[in-house]
């Protein structure tokens, strides 16, 4: 439009010129060389004007001319341009559809094209890699190293090639020097995270974290999360060696994460064995409402040292009523309610689990109440049989593995904080069953008849002197020990068992009704346990 405009104002004005000099006549008289040349003033504008289009028209002329070879070859370059653009677009077409044939042809044609071209490297480089030749691929990526627009593509190629190869040290070399030459790239952040942690190398996973929420390459709270869950990583190695140090690192981690189970349970054995009980129970309360779980609920049981089974079973109750909806609250009170021996309040707690929300976990401890107050072996036996069909219970799983105990990574693929609190997926032949039937087998004893006590009475001779009665334990593939045969000078005595039947017939082995592995009715202040002592016995 102003192009436009200005032709327009230029045509007014050279026509405003001309009828000027048309209401003006006169007349011009050159003498040149013997010449006399007379014109009018109009007609020699005019006749200038046009030699100097001419003068114009044969510079531009020979101008072009002169620049020819130069206009020539920037033809042939944009035309090659054009080709290698082409097969680079095309290559990249190839490689993302995995056309290897296509990809090698595109390449070669880029590289003729425009040789140069980080583009065509890369292209290279990748249509190498879906060929198989890695040992190309690789060659080229280092190539790439010797220019600094193409570092970093190259550094991020060799890593590539390195983590399929296996050789993490290669790559996580070549991930710090990308980091360094460039701050603000993601990738070399996540790559070194990850290859840290998988190598158990939580100084360095610490440093490359926070290098990354400094240049903004994680949120505050995937941070905070992933630093808590090193720091107690840390802590778990040192609980037994330095609690102190284990101690400052589980609350830090508790207060970037307080649904932490691992965090929290650390530091409530670490307070409980410094006897701070009021510093354990508010931390176990904080993750217990979040996060309820058998460990937090054994470190709160064994706050105090010294407390007896009872004073255990109040406690658990009194965190059991901060989570009322929750399983895991009945189960903690029946643990305690075991270990004091309180039947009714075990049963009475898990009365509503095994009416509705039946588990192994239920069974089992049932089988326990069972063995441990009557010695019924046909019950322990129906409740272990139901544990074996029961729906699972929750436990520590990360990438299908199930472990006993929680752990930063997962032992399957190095991932930081898979281990989840929730119930496995049902496989065959798993190691996860092999670890139910073990705990299954254990409780198996209490119904198991392999081992009988066996009361034998040992005639003494004397009716006037009282009976002694010995007891032992022998297997019941044995046969129990025929009894001695009396004195021939001494009336022999009456048993016990001949007391009972009233006749004279031969003693007999007698089977108590409780079970061979039951210890009775114990003391009623046992030696106390600590809380990582009854975890493990759980």
């Amino acid at each position: 439009m102003i192009r436009l405009i200005l032709y327009l104002v230029g045509v007014g004005l050279l026509a405003t010129g001309l009828a000027w000099l048309a209401d003006r006549p006169g007349q011009m008289l050159l003498t040149w060389q013997g010449y006399e040349i007379e014109t009018t003033v109009f007609r020699a504008v005019v006749i200038f004007a046009i030699l100097i289009g001419i003068a114009v028209f044969l510079w531009s002329l020979l101008r072009q001319l002169w620049n020819s070879p130069a206009a020539v070859g920037r033809m042939v370059n944009r035309r090659r341009q054009e080709r290698g653009l082409e097969a680079l677009s095309s290559g990249m077409i190839a490689i993302g559809a995995g056309d290897r044939s296509q990809a090698m042809r595109h390449a070669i044609q880029a590289r003729k094209a425009l040789p140069n071209e980080p583009l065509t490297h890369l292209l290279r480089a990748q249509a190498a890699q879906l060929s198989g030749d890695r040992t190309t691929a690789r060659r080229i990526f280092e190539a790439m190293l010797g220019s600094k627009e193409t570092e970093q593509l190259g550094l991020r190629g060799l890593f590539l090639e390195a983590e399929r190869e296996g050789e993490h040290e290669a790559a996580r070399q070549f991930a710090d020097r990308a980091l360094r030459l460039n701050p603000q790239l993601g990738w070399p952040i996540d790559a070194l995270f990850e290859l840290q942690c998988r190598a158990s190398d939580w100084t360095g996973a610490l440093d490359t974290l926070a290098a990354g929420k400094r240049n903004g390459h994680f949120e505050r709270t995937i941070a905070d999360r992933r630093r808590a869950v090193i720091l107690t990583a840390q802590a778990q190695a040192l609980e037994d060696t330095n609690a102190d140090k284990a101690l400052t690192l589980t609350m830090e981690a508790h207060n970037l994460a307080p649904d932490l189970v691992e965090a929290a349970a650390i530091a409530g054995r670490v307070f409980s064995s410094k006897g701070q009980t009021g510093k354990v129970a508010r931390v176990i309360e904080q993750t217990w409402r979040r996060a309820p779980h058998p460990d937090l609920a054994i470190a709160y049981a064994y706050a105090r040292s010294g407390d007896s089974p009872k004073d255990r079973l109040d406690r658990v109750k009194n965190l059991a009523r901060t989570t009322p909806h929750s399983v895991e609250a009945p189960i903690a009170v029946a643990h305690a309610a075991i270990e004091a021996h309180d039947w009714t309040e075990a049963r009475k707690a898990l009365a509503p689990l095994v009416e509705s929300r039946l588990s192994q976990r239920v069974c089992t401890l049932m089988a326990r109440i069972e063995g441990e107050q009557f010695g019924n072996a046909g019950r322990v036996r129906e409740w272990l049989a139901r544990a074996a069909n029961a729906p699972r219970d929750p436990a520590w799983t990360a990438d299908g593995v199930v472990a006993d105990r929680w752990a930063a990574i997962s032992p399957v693929t190095g991932t930081l904080d898979a281990f989840q609190w929730k119930v496995p997926v049902e496989q065959k032949g798993t190691q996860d069953e092999e670890l139910a039937l073990a705990k299954f087998e254990e409780l198996m004893a209490l119904g198991d008849g392999s081992t009988e006590k066996v009361i034998e009475a040992k005639p003494l001779g004397n009716d006037d002197v009282p009976q002694t009665v010995e007891v032992r334990t022998v297997p019941a593939s044995e046969e129990a020990p025929k009894p001695k045969p009396a004195a021939p000078t001494a009336a022999p005595a009456t048993t016990a068992a001949q007391r009972t039947s009233g006749n004279g017939a031969q003693p007999h082995p007698y089977v108590p009704s409780r079970a061979p592995d039951d210890p009775g009715v114990e003391d009623e202040e046992p030696a106390p346990k600590t809380a990582k002592a009854a975890k493990a016995s759980a």
